[in-house]
């Protein structure tokens, strides 16, 4: 009994070509109560391989969240099998904006703690309380109110190349991270604003919502079916489309055409793009924006050094990236110092073509070492707080904070909190505070400045 793919990606799309069938690419995701995750996966996954399903799935105690292709003549008998489930009868299936025939080259069906990491314990909220579903209609009319705020539940990196005019951003790496930002950012406006909220499929919404409604926020409102069912209701109805750009999406395309309007930049040279692919280098992987001129002078690769290593023979290679573990330190999305563009300049809003852009000079390279990372997420400017990981700082030293959106800040530093008392130097395991006339991020690092 085969319960895991075993053919490799080139070899399946080689059979998908060769089948000559249209695929179609779709998502859903649904909370119910599921007692045996693992007899529950392993059921789709001998269903959905019979049927050609290809896709990420993962299920977990509290539900399924799936995005997957199939080709288009078995849709019916695939909609039979999930409704074999009762949780899953007559729910909502997405169906791409833009459709291609290799979205997805294998069947992964994964048991995890929860379809979507939110970091949130579920048992001290009621996660059923959630926020109105709005659909697209009712959603461009509450975006017109000027007592709503609208914001984007989802990652930078998906909301750099696309989002819904005038939304909230946060500046993180992980749906979790985004929860307690959001929080502390609208504390103000719990009863006298409308919360507004979307992401890709309506999943992350979902918790959301009855996570704000639980820490006081009286008007929370969610769009149904995310950006993937707003874009369907808008060809259909004849809408105006309030969402720009390019919808993320986690499959091989990595984004869909909403609309034509390109709002993001080269994280390496600048020029208007919106195409996201990663480094060519196995070793890195890195998730970035590249344009065509940028991908043909590095060779698909985040910098030299990548492109370099891709250069040497496939044993060397492999010795290069063994030890390298994986996770953050691979898989990175669209923050590294390595990106030159993204690390000089933060830019948002719709890039205009006529628009003269100034250059912007490369500032002479300070020498300095690493001291440590950012530690907590202040939402405003004033406070920092940094762990010391290694090296020490103390009264006098001249500092930098730097980060993707930070960019890079210079002082000099004259007065400090080391775990919480008043010092005149930090030493590794430390944490430090510090008054900053600016803001940081989690992702920003800390550096002294050498000579």
């Amino acid at each position: 009994m085969q319960l895991y793919n075993t053919l490799s990606a080139e070899e399946r799309a080689i059979m998908i070509d060769d089948a000559g069938k249209q695929r179609l690419t779709l998502s859903f995701y649904a909370y119910a109560q599921i007692s045996n995750p693992t007899q529950f996966r392993n059921e789709l996954f001998l269903a959905w391989n019979k049927l050609e399903v290809l896709g990420r799935i993962y299920v977990a105690n509290e539900g399924i969240n799936a995005q997957l292709s199939l080709p288009a003549d078995n849709f019916y008998a695939f909609k039979d099998s999930i409704e074999d489930y009762d949780f899953m009868k007559g729910i909502r299936l997405n169906i791409a904006v833009e459709q291609d025939d290799h979205s997805f080259l294998k069947l992964t069906v994964k048991v995890r703690d929860k379809i979507v990491a939110d970091g949130l314990v579920d048992e001290t909220f009621d996660v059923t309380n959630i926020g109105i579903h709005l659909k697209a209609k009712e959603f461009n009319d509450l975006l017109e109110d000027p007592n709503t705020i609208v914001v984007d539940m989802r990652n930078h990196y998906e909301s750099e190349i696309g989002h819904f005019t005038n939304a909230i951003k946060p500046d993180v790496d992980t749906f979790r991270e985004s929860l307690p930002i959001i929080e502390d950012q609208l504390s103000a406006h719990k009863q006298d604003k409308k919360l507004l909220m979307y992401c890709t499929g309506g999943i992350r919404c979902e918790k959301a919502s009855a996570y704000f409604k639980h820490k006081g926020f009286e008007n929370v409102y969610q769009l149904e079916g995310g950006i993937i069912e707003y874009t369907r209701q808008v060809k259909a109805e004849g809408l105006e489309s309030k969402f720009i750009g390019k919808n993320f999406v986690f499959d091989h395309r990595l984004g869909e055409r909403i609309t034509d309007d390109i709002v993001s930049q080269c994280h390496q040279c600048g020029a208007p793009c919106d195409v996201h692919t990663n480094c060519a280098n196995e070793g890195c992987h890195l998730l970035f924006i590249q344009c065509e001129s940028c991908k043909s002078k590095m060779e698909g690769c985040c910098s030299d050094e990548c492109v370099s290593i891709i250069h040497l023979p496939e044993d060397e290679q492999k010795a290069v990236r063994r030890g390298i573990k994986n996770g953050n330190k691979i898989f990175k999305k669209g923050k590294s110092d390595v990106l030159t563009f993204k690390n000089n300049i933060e830019t948002h809003g719709i890039f205009i073509a006529e628009e003269k852009k100034s250059v912007v000079a490369k500032a002479p390279k300070i020498k300095k070492i690493f001291i440590g990372k950012g530690t907590h997420f202040y939402p405003k400017a004033s406070v920092a707080e940094f762990e010391i990981e290694e090296n020490e700082i103390k009264i006098g030293d001249t500092i930098v904070i730097k980060g993707s959106t930070t960019g890079e800040e210079k002082m000099i530093l004259s007065q400090m909190f080391v775990n919480e008392n008043t010092a005149q130097k930090a030493i590794a395991g430390d944490i430090c505070t510090f008054k900053v006339p600016f803001r940081i991020r989690l992702s920003d690092k800390l550096y002294k400045v050498l000579g």
